[in-house]
């Protein structure tokens, strides 16, 4: 795929409208759908091949969430070929964002879109994330289909600055797989997301500390 069709720009350009996001974010982010359909041809970075699929369920799924991201810094764990991560960080340049990936494969192509895309405020790791001890905590910490919940809370919450909060990406309503999370963190709220041209359920699973001010 040398350029998006005509169809799929045009709804990566009327999803960015229904997200309140300017059209000249259609050229970077198609530049980053294009780099990961050509490296998922030889590296198998993702499952999806439609063109109309990769916008809707990569690019305007990613951006669904921006609403409730918290404060500037910002790591995506289990960021896979960088989702949501760098289609956030194209959106506002100023947030900083890391990526944190186990996949060696994956962390390259990280690395490579963060170069052609100039995204200077991105770094990739490969580590896992229990492992992973920044200098600097986050003011939020997000995942995409990572793992269960209370899982991602044990394994991500000691990222999250104080006042900080993990965000859970979630298909189907969670509530379910919310039950005795590890202490201190607690649900603040589950929000349904709508995601332009995807007739599917979403949702996004918003956490903090006990006893922390919003």
């Amino acid at each position: 795929m040398k350029a998006l069709p005509a169809g799929a720009r045009a709804e990566l350009v009327q999803g960015l409208q229904t997200l309140n996001l300017p059209a000249a974010l259609e050229a970077p982010l198609s530049a980053y759908l294009l780099l990961l359909s050509r490296w998922s041809r030889a590296y198998n970075l993702t499952a999806l091949t439609d063109p109309h699929q990769l916008v809707t369920r990569h690019l305007l799924d990613s951006l669904a969430v921006r609403p409730w991201i918290h404060g500037s810094r910002i790591a995506d764990i289990g960021s896979g070929a960088g989702l949501p991560g760098i289609p956030l960080a194209i959106a506002d340049p100023d947030l900083t964002v890391v990526l944190v990936e186990t996949s060696g494969k994956k962390v390259r192509f990280q690395k490579q879109a963060i170069l052609e895309l100039g995204l200077d405020r991105v770094t990739a790791v490969h580590t896992r994330v229990e492992n992973y001890r920044p200098e600097v905590p986050f003011d939020t910490v997000i995942s995409r289909a990572f793992s269960a919940t209370r899982q991602f809370v044990a394994l991500a919450g000691h990222l999250a600055a104080p006042g900080g909060r993990l965000l859970a990406m979630k298909g189907r309503d969670p509530s379910d797989e919310l039950q005795d999370l590890p202490a201190p963190w607690r649900v603040e709220g589950i929000h349904r997301l709508t995601v332009p041209g995807l007739d599917a359920a979403r949702h996004l699973v918003d956490l903090r500390r006990a006893g922390e001010q919003t």
